[in-house]
């Protein structure tokens, strides 16, 4: 082990621990099928094992328990290097290609039993991560298997099937398979996987040239493509004029640039794959386009190859190994294109979503414009030393003529006639790189094609959603959906409506969808469908526990995201100790001759208009801080004409103090109300707002309100009753309490939440429900955009200085 981190092994140390064809069966060391599993071959080795046995053991442990994550390590590993030797060993005797000429290879690789056990472990997972972890390590296994072809990669291969099938055994489950249906989204998840897994496959071979791959040779269309000197003189000397020719025309293509440009197929299948997962058609015809391109570009390169051998080579001397190694390797650079351009195809039903008329317009108009001011470059620098190119003789017409092929892969540039090859300077530089400039043009107008969403209400939408909302459902928050910023998604019948944004790829929602009681399980569905089918992660924000059982039904994750505290008016009666605080700013108020006036904000005269803006600007100016949004509203929410304000005036009849008053209805009659925006002026006196907050429940009381929200205290928690234990932590509530605190001396969430207690309010939950845990880093970057939309470098920089004090 030892000798295995700092070098290589010894000849001695692999024929007595390594396996293999030589060991097993030549040698007779059977034992070394065992220690093959727990010796690394290099340094590399060690440390990816020591990594892989951390993590994915660790999950393996996690779903078997630890006697049965033993019994399927030493299992699956013995059953991948003993069925892959028993494999190799039969295919040299029969005289196979691949396992000839692997037979002498030797391996130790403790990677092996950890697949084995990672892949036997998924059958006792959920759906969800079963299939995505099968997918993604299936993938990579046969991926390595093809293109780089050695030893590992199959035993690997055969250990990952086994523990498939001991999985199976172990699960309890039917003996029968059965296909699992896939949402849209997950379709879009395991198709993209795919062509990732497929778009790097040459990669890895280009990495690991003496690999021995089937599919090796697809690596021969990446990087320095171009013969050296040396190349074309050894070449020239035995081969045809014509062979000779092809191949001293394309050195004369190579450069910096054009071994860049070999990569644009890497490039955008890479980016297809990252559209495919939004669900965006442009991205399913990308794919389709550049594999279909890769097919095009197999039969001319293989064309080119073929045309190295002279014309009077002895094609029998070949031997049917070598003819069938090439006819597979042929095969593979134009049946796996083929394969994933069809997989597309017959999927392209889940890819749908169309950009929005400009961004088309735009990704057209920038990549047009591009291409025409490159080539218009590069014509005029040619144009002054076009006397210059080679061959001799070429022509401005020529020049132009030529443009095209400067925009396309080089591997067919170099067999469709002569080359153009302009003297060193800046027509040469231009010759070299207006190709990937291009290229790089066209892939960042793309991304941006692929980002581009329709999001926008629709005429009468406000309408309709108002309308809901008049008749009942919502919940107390539920206001906050006529807030500009939200877009509105209806049920069929048009009786059920949500209210939400989408950010990053992350529909938000905000409060309760607004439904009729009984009607939650089909709208949260429906709605869940909807974002499913535009590749958006569905996310309900700030909703109350009476839709908890939906979630727990759907198998989604739900977390507490702060405490709603009530107030109800009709059975409030400020006496006790506990109200003294409260009873004590109202006498103080009335002492110093403070009144209230309840209104809304078209009623109010213009002083009282320039006021209220003055008050909040000062609010505003105070904070170096950005104002944050989402679910806190500012001045522009209290125009509202169904918004009530309650203000509080002075003995001078000034405003001491303003705060507005979401309306919550039933059948039209307004039952609740739920504060919002609270601004208080310098001068006014202490306890101010406690004073108008008590006069609006008061009055509220008069006008026969049921429920008084004070609305939510974000990543607050209630307080526990008397003798109740604390739940156990989880990793969310550790993460709650931790934001909690490091945002508290930026944004005072927890004072606010101890402001509001002063009330006596009962608590009420406010949750967070998401389908995805992989999916909560881009949810929680969703959502801070969602309450900062507009923060200022400077306001950053101001956030982070709070935050560090």
């Amino acid at each position: 082990m030892v000798g295995t981190f700092f070098a290589p092994p010894s000849e001695i140390t692999r024929d007595t621990w390594a396996a293999g064809v030589t060991t097993v069966i030549d040698m007779g060391h059977w034992w070394t099928v065992i220690t093959a599993l727990g010796i690394p071959w290099d340094p590399f080795q060690l440390v990816w094992g020591v990594l892989a046995s951390l993590v994915l053991l660790g999950v393996a442990e996690r779903m078997l328990g630890r006697v049965r994550l033993v019994a399927v390590f030493l299992v699956t590993g013995l059953l991948g290097v003993g069925l892959g030797v028993l494999v190799q060993w039969i295919g040299s005797l029969a005289g196979e290609w691949w396992a000839d000429g692997t037979s002498y290879d030797l391996t130790m690789d403790p990677l092996t039993p950890i697949v084995g056990a990672l892949v036997a472990s998924t059958a006792v997972m959920g759906p969800l991560w079963r299939r995505r972890i099968r997918l993604v390590v299936f993938g990579l296994l046969i991926m390595f298997a093809l293109y780089v072809g050695d030893t590992s990669t199959v035993y690997r291969l055969i250990a990952g099937v086994s523990g498939l099938v001991l999985g199976h055994l172990l699960s309890g489950r039917s003996r029968r398979i059965t296909w699992l249906k896939s949402s849209f989204g997950e379709v879009r998840v395991l198709v993209a996987t795919i062509v990732v897994i497929v778009a790097i496959g040459p990669l890895v071979s280009l990495l690991d040239p003496n690999g021995s791959g089937a599919f090796g040779l697809a690596g021969s269309f990446y990087g320095d493509i171009f013969p050296t000197a040396a190349d074309i003189e050894e070449l020239c000397s035995t081969a045809t004029s014509t062979v000779c020719d092809d191949v001293t025309r394309l050195a004369q293509l190579g450069g910096v640039g054009p071994v860049v440009q070999t990569f644009v197929p890497l490039a955008l299948l890479l980016l297809a794959a990252w559209g495919l997962r939004r669900g965006r058609r442009f991205a399913l015809w990308l794919g389709i386009a550049t594999n279909l391109a890769q097919i095009v570009l197999a039969f001319v390169f293989l064309g080119l190859v073929a045309s190295f051998i002279p014309e009077d080579t002895d094609t029998s001397a070949l031997g049917a190994i070598d003819i069938g190694e090439y006819i597979v390797w042929a095969g593979s650079t134009v049946a796996v294109p083929a394969a994933v351009a069809v997989l597309l195809f017959v999927q392209r039903r889940r890819f749908a979503l169309k950009a929005p008329r400009e961004a088309v317009i735009r990704f057209a108009v920038t990549v047009a414009a591009g291409f025409a001011v490159l080539a218009l470059v590069y014509s005029i620098a040619g144009a002054f030393v076009i006397g210059s190119y080679l061959p001799q003789g070429t022509t401005v017409v020529e020049l132009v003529l030529d443009l095209p092929r400067r925009f396309l892969p080089v591997t067919i540039i170099g067999v469709t006639g002569d080359a153009l090859v302009p003297p060193a300077g800046v027509a040469l530089v231009l010759f070299q790189w207006i190709g990937p400039a291009f290229w790089i043009v066209f892939t960042v107008a793309a991304f941006q094609l692929l980002q581009a969403d329709e999001q926008s209400v629709s005429v009468g939408d406000h309408q309709r959603i108002r309308a809901l909302l008049r008749r009942g459902g919502g919940g107390t928050l539920g206001w906050m959906t006529t807030w500009p910023g939200n877009v509105y998604w209806f049920n069929q019948a048009g009786d059920a409506a949500v209210a939400y944004r989408v950010i990053n790829g992350v529909a938000i929602t905000m409060s309760d969808p607004v439904c009729l009681p009984g009607t939650e399980r089909d709208v949260v569905r429906d709605f869940a469908a909807f974002c499913d089918a535009h590749s958006w992660i569905p996310v309900f924000y700030s909703v109350h526990d009476q839709f908890l059982p939906v979630f727990d039904e759907m198998e989604w994750q739900h977390m507490s995201v702060g405490e709603e505290t009530l107030m109800h008016p009709q059975t409030l009666e400020m006496t006790g100790k506990a109200w003294q605080n409260v009873r004590s700013s109202l006498n103080r108020g009335v002492r110093e001759g403070m009144t209230t006036l309840w209104t809304t904000y078209d009623e109010l005269s213009r002083p009282y208009v320039a006021q209220i803006n003055a008050i909040s600007e000062a609010w505003v100016s105070e904070k170096e801080l950005p104002e944050m949004g989402f679910t806190l509203g500012a001045l522009e929410e209290i125009k509202d004409p169904d918004v009530a304000l309650m203000l509080a005036l002075d003995s001078e009849g000034r405003i001491a103090a303003v705060t507005s008053w979401l309306p919550m209805y039933r059948d039209g009659i307004a039952v609740g109300y739920t504060l919002d925006f609270m601004r208080r002026a310098d001068e006014s006196m202490g306890g101010t707002m406690e004073f108008l907050i008590a006069s609006a429940a008061l009055h509220m009381k008069e006008l026969g309100v049921e429920v008084l929200s004070l609305s939510g205290a974000p990543l607050a928690q209630a307080p526990l009753p008397k003798g109740a234990e604390a739940p156990a932590p989880t990793v969310m509530t550790e993460l709650s309490e931790f934001l909690a605190k490091t945002l508290e001396p930026a944004y005072g969430f927890s004072s606010l939440f101890k402001f509001k207690a002063k009330f006596n309010p009962t608590y009420s939950t406010i949750h967070m429900a998401y389908p995805d845990p992989l999916a909560l880093p881009t949810i929680g970057g969703a959502i801070g955009k969602a309450y900062l939309p507009s923060m200022s470098a400077k306001e950053a920089v101001s956030l982070v200085r709070t935050l560090v004090r």
